[in-house]
């Protein structure tokens, strides 16, 4: 138990305190103080001294509510976890019981802690008091929960997070509702003080991260405290120097001994609450804020900024400040933030040495976003503190953090950057003229030019806008500025300055048209935005026209121009008088586009005339007639041009050719973004692109931009043709145009240059997409004429195009000079091969093309992994989704042409240990993952893997004469990594039909040639003994079933086996009970597997694996016979993120597939007893087996059966 006598005092208070903080008053009540008077009456408390009982209420209110609430049975635990009880109204409740039966009281206070602790037990009366706190502690660690380490401050969700503020707002009003009398008492504080210290040093963590925080709360409220002591105190010892100064007449001597008890009691409090947060700080804080655990760490710190905050002329000294720049070190992120955000609300800014400083900047670094932040907020406060701290090291480190992905990260230092460049100014530049090229922000708009000039870290001006927007948008905004820059004449000192001020240019749109990233705009942002707007237009459309004159040779900076008037309030050109400011403006863009080829340049003036040409506006009948009058002039133009090219030739004239070429470019560009459908530009390109195949020598480029420019007069009449306002012919013509384009872009496909084969094989996978079977989707039947399916002769073109420029080794495309050129080069080529693959790709998934031209992607997945695994895994994954069955087949496929070329190329006596048979295997397994754990979707997909994989095994004969084995025997080994998927009762199907192929010389064989039908078949008997249903077939995703024994009675019916078939046995129950299946480990990710209805069969049709049931008038689903199992345990393999995740079953087949796959079978009938349900009032039906294993034999055809 702690004394007051026996605690030493560290603290040193002032006698005149810098605080903004003052008490309520300045002298306590008379009442308050009277109670006070008599503190010392109770003595002190001696070890035993303690009692225990029920809180005891005032009937007719508990905790500031009345008893009809029904919460006067509730502990202090309970209301505060409820949070329905206001917290002075609680406090006040137990103040009046603490005054009744304070041992009753405090019995209570102790026990809410060692609930809040997440403890069960609770302090009994004998215990408080006959039991020392130690040997309480020991007691309540034996009746603690050791099953869950959970507890209340770990707990996650809002009820629990209220909790904690209400934990903590409790301890604050307490003692602020004591701090005049019960504080001072040496019974109340000394009980709660000791036990908190005893917990916060106990092994359990619960008990050491909630006294923990109690005592910090309870420090950082007598911290409050202390403060309010020393204000009066000031405030006593003023009144009592202008009292004694006053003239012996007029001095009252009464009010002067008044004045001096009331600053003795003061003294007296004072020097309590010091022996108290002495005890604390001691007791508490020196050890825990060194604990093992993060979140204990972090409270002490937090709360030690919290102190220094408060009072500073107290802890902001050297004996505290150690233990912030010793936990600076920490590596745990949250003792991190906590550390720097304790230093960040304390301002310790002017404290932190050297030492600290370098700490600081490296955490600016960190990983963890937070605590970056807010160590960039602190070095802030140190850059405004002092220059001298940062080093320039220091500041470049954070420098670059303006281009930052994270925006917190940038934001703060785009703010740090802004107070190390901008916020120093000289009285020379107070002089400065407020406009013009000399003004300040003009020289701050220069500073922030050659920053982002010289830093060389990104080369997008955006980002450096957006980091620096919060804390710099009055220099960002302005516009007239930097105007000014760009267009004023540089002076005689400024030479080689204005090619760094046109850099201005590149981030000007930016500027003008920024939006905060990640916010939800409020309605004065929203207002700020269309002033801003108006602003922009105002400004920029006089200066614009200007600004393109000035720098209309820079292809660059004219294209960043143009980006302008996207963001223009076009109303301003009409209310605002501009109309001969608009004439400018599309006079200079009618000069760019003249003047430059360059395709951005073109594309943004195109961009641009679309902007302006809004119907909405009164402006659009102008910008109409003059973008009519250029496009005419350019189309005439070109047909011009075409005609003289085409004269000339095998040899065109190569200034011919450039002159086509950019007019070409020009009409493309516009084309784009508006419908020129009228100038009949599909003519002119379909006989330039056929002028070029049969020559073979047109320039490439004239190629490229004509096969698009063609695709555009495509696609606008396309549009034209679905929104309804077309002639009944234009969609024969469209029809025969897509058509004849289609065959012109096949043909190209041979073209010598790689980059028009890229050109045509593009535009093509885009075409057939467009005019695919979903041309007709959203009611529009009407464009049914316009479908076009590619033949094999197109689809092997294509996918011989994606096996040639797809699937190279990187160093076949070429290579740029330079080893950083050479870098961006490979990515660049590596990003364009993703996208042709991604084109064709698309293609199989919306089932334009083929599936099966799929297994020629597929069968790279392995060898191109990091290039496109992600596009080859998500195609699988789709056509899984599409078509089960044949996604199969396409994976086996796929495996079947590796194994071919691998015979190719090694011969019939390979060594199954060689790394191209490895290769192979090491796929099929991934190809396995990919079909997930529920076996049930994939019963028959999987089984016809199976047929194709045994067919293929058994196709060819064996190149050693009879008794030799086959020729592709050893595709089984690859075939048995599909094996694992098969159910029970299908390994035995699996294993017949596998028999069906077999010879009895065969089944005999044990050489090492024979080994893969051997390992093949073993893996297919293994479990297939057991004749249970499968595991996914026994569960429901309605909850978990009870394992039961289900009685299995053959049916008295017989049926035929073909000569030289097997035991009816193996087709037949071999045991009457169900054995129980293993348990799996769960997983949260997957939901459990639902049985599907079966479909419903006339007596004369089969069906794929349909138990045929008795004839009973009703029929309820099969209740599961064996326990509930979890299907969601993932692979164990090397790669388990090759598994897909499974997706809403689709469609298993189509019926034409079901009649193929069964005809000729009939089926067994077997009679299943049920035991009675409990869930159900009746269940007479078995859920329906979709793989039958007695319907694979034939009567009349032994080779005919369900694999058929």
């Amino acid at each position: 138990m702690i004394a007051a006598q026996d605690l030493q005092t560290d603290f040193h208070y002032p006698h005149e305190a810098d605080t903004q903080l003052s008490s309520d008053t300045d002298l306590e009540d008379p009442e308050v103080r009277n109670a006070k008077s008599g503190k010392g009456k109770k003595g002190k408390k001696v070890p035993g001294e303690k009692g225990k009982g029920v809180l005891v209420r005032a009937p007719g209110r508990v905790n500031g509510h009345h008893q009809e609430n029904g919460m006067e049975n509730l502990s202090l635990f309970e209301i505060v976890k409820l949070g329905k009880s206001a917290t002075q109204s609680v406090v006040d409740d137990w103040i009046e019981s603490y005054k009744t039966d304070r041992d009753v009281a405090l019995l209570e206070l102790i026990n809410f802690f060692i609930q809040c602790s997440g403890c069960k037990g609770a302090v009994s009366l004998e215990m408080f008091r006959h039991m020392q706190n130690s040997e309480i502690i020991r007691k309540m660690t034996e009746e603690f929960d050791e099953d869950s380490g959970d507890y209340p401050f770990t707990m996650a969700g809002p009820m629990w997070k209220k909790f904690r503020w209400g934990f903590c707002e409790f301890i604050s009003v307490l003692v602020r509702q004591c701090q005049y009398s019960i504080i001072y008492d040496e019974y109340m504080m000394d009980t709660v003080i000791s036990l908190l210290t005893g917990l916060s040093d106990s092994q359990v963590r619960a008990f050491r991260h909630t006294s923990t925080l109690a005592a910090m709360k309870l420090m950082t409220a007598l911290v409050n405290v202390a403060l309010n002591l020393s204000i009066n105190m000031d405030n006593t010892q003023r009144q009592y120097e202008a009292e004694r100064n006053k003239s012996l007449g007029k001095r009252a001597n009464d009010r002067l001994e008044l004045l001096l008890q009331k600053r003795k009691e003061l003294q007296e409090n004072q020097d309590e609450i010091e022996n108290m947060m002495n005890a604390i700080f001691k007791g508490v804080f020196v050890h825990r804020y060194r604990d093992a655990i993060a979140e204990i760490r972090a409270i002490c710190i937090e709360e030690i900024g919290v102190w220094m905050k408060m009072y500073s002329d107290a802890f902001l000294n050297d004996s505290y400040l150690k233990y912030v720049g010793w936990t600076m070190h920490d590596k745990v992120s949250v003792q991190e933030t906590a550390t720097v955000t304790s230093a960040l609300n304390a301002r310790l800014h002017s404290k932190l040495d050297l030492y600290m400083t370098d700490r600081i900047v490296s955490m600016a670094l960190d990983k963890e976003c937070d605590v970056a932040v807010q160590a960039i907020k602190l070095l802030t406060l140190v850059l405004q503190s002092s220059d001298e701290v940062l080093t320039a090291e220091d500041c470049e480190s954070v420098y670059h953090l303006v281009y930052s992905a994270h925006r917190p990260i940038a934001v703060a230092a785009g703010e740090f950057l802004y107070k190390k460049l901008f916020s120093h100014r000289g009285p020379e530049e107070d002089a400065l003229p407020r406009r013009g090229r000399q003004c300040l922000n003009a020289n701050l708009i220069k500073t922030t030019v050659f920053f982002f000039l010289e830093s060389e870290l990104h080369e997008h001006g955006a980002y450096l806008v957006d980091s620096m927007w919060d804390c710099a948008s009055d220099l960002l905004k302005d516009w007239e500025s930097m105007i000014s820059l760009l267009l004023d004449e540089p002076f005689p000192g400024e030479e080689g300055e204005p090619l760094t001020l046109e850099s201005l240019i590149g981030h000007l749109p930016s500027l003008c048209s920024y939006t905060p990233c990640f916010q939800v705009m409020t309605a004065k942002e929203k207002k700020t935005q269309l002033d801003d707007r108006t602003k922009i237009t105002e400004i920029f459309a006089v200066a614009l026209p200007l600004l393109l004159a000035k720098y209309s040779v820079d292809a660059e900076k004219v294209t960043n121009l143009l980006q302008l008037p996207q963001y223009f309030d076009l109303e301003i050109y009409t209310t605002g008088r501009l109309e001969k400011h608009l004439e400018a403006l599309l006079r200079q863009i009618r000069e760019v586009v003249e003047k430059h080829t360059d395709t951005d340049v073109l594309e943004a003036c195109s961009m641009t005339f679309h902007a302006l040409c809004n119907e909405e506006f009164t402006i659009f009948n102008r910008v109409d007639i003059a973008r009519s009058q250029l496009l005419d002039e350019q189309v005439d133009k070109f047909n011009r041009l075409l005609e003289d090219f085409l004269q000339e030739g095998e040899d065109p004239d190569e200034d011919d050719a450039y002159q086509v070429l950019s007019t070409l470019k020009r009409i493309t560009a516009f084309h784009n973004a508006h419908d020129l459908t009228k100038w009949d530009l599909f003519t002119s390109n379909y006989r330039l692109l056929n002028t070029g195949l049969q020559n073979g020598d047109m320039p490439e480029q004239i190629v490229i931009h004509a096969l698009q420019c063609t695709h555009y007069v495509i696609l606008w009449n396309l549009a034209k043709v679905s929104e309804g306002s077309s002639q009944k012919g234009e969609l024969v013509t469209l029809r025969k145009q897509m058509r004849a384009f289609c065959l012109m872009c096949q043909r190209y496909l041979s073209s010598v240059s790689i980059a028009v084969k890229e050109q045509a094989f593009t535009i093509l996978c885009d075409a057939l997409m467009i005019f695919s079977h979903q041309i007709m989707s959203s009611g529009r039947d009407a464009l049914e004429p316009l479908v076009f399916s590619p033949d094999s002769s197109l689809q092997s073109d294509l996918l011989n195009f994606i096996l040639d420029h797809v699937f190279i080794d990187q160093d076949d495309d070429g290579s740029t000079d330079g080893q950083q050129d050479d870098e961006a080069g490979k990515i660049e080529a590596l990003h364009k091969r993703r996208n042709l693959l991604a084109a064709y790709c698309k293609l199989i998934i919306y089932n334009v093309v083929e599936m099966s031209t799929g297994a020629d992607i597929f069968k790279q997945y392995m060898r191109y992994y990091n290039d496109y695994g992600d596009i080859i895994k998500e195609t699988m994954s789709k056509t899984r989704q599409i078509d089960k069955i044949q996604c199969a087949k396409t994976l086996i496929l796929s495996l079947q042409q590796l194994f071919n070329e691998m015979l190719s190329e090694m011969g019939c006596n390979f060594d199954r240990s060689t790394s191209s048979f490895c290769g192979i295997k090491e796929l099929a397994r991934r190809f396995s993952l990919t079909f997930g754990l529920d076996q049930l979707k994939t019963r028959e997909a999987i089984a016809m893997l199976h047929k194709d994989g045994i067919e293929f095994a058994f196709k060819e004969p064996s190149p050693q004469g009879e008794g030799g084995p086959p020729l592709n025997l050893a595709f089984l080994d690859i075939l048995s990594e599909f094996s694992s998927k098969l159910l029970r009762q299908d390994r035995k199907t699996v294993h017949l039909y596998l028999e069906r192929f077999m010879t009895f010389q065969m089944s005999l064989q044990r050489e090492d040639c024979w080994l893969p039908l051997i390992s093949y078949r073993n893996s297919l008997q293994a479990g297939a003994d057991d004749d249970t249903m499968s595991v996914v077939s026994g569960v429901s995703s309605r909850g978990t079933t009870r394992s039961k024994k289900t009685k299995i009675t053959p049916a008295p019916a017989k049926r035929k086996l073909p000569e030289g078939g097997s035991d009816a046995g193996v087709w037949m129950p071999r045991e009457p009970t169900v054995q129980q299946t293993p348990v799996m480990m769960s997983s949260p990710h997957m939901a459990s597997t639902v049985l599907r209805e079966a479909k419903k069969l006339r007596p004369d049709e089969g069906y794929v694996g349909v138990y045929t049931m008795s004839n009973e008038p009703q029929h309820t689903p099969l209740q599961p016979t064996h326990q509930a199992i979890d299907y969601n345990r993932r692979s164990t393999g090397l790669m388990e993120d090759d598994e897909e995740p499974i997706v809403e079953d689709v469609m298993m087949s189509s019926e034409q597939r079901l009649e193929d796959l069964n005809e000729g079978m009939d089926f067994d009938t077997m009679d299943i007893d049920l035991p009675p349900s409990k869930n159900r009032r009746e269940r007479s039906e078995l859920k329906p087996d979709y793989f039958d294993p007695a319907s694979i034999m034939d009567d009349s055809d032994p080779g005919c059966g369900v694999l058929d």
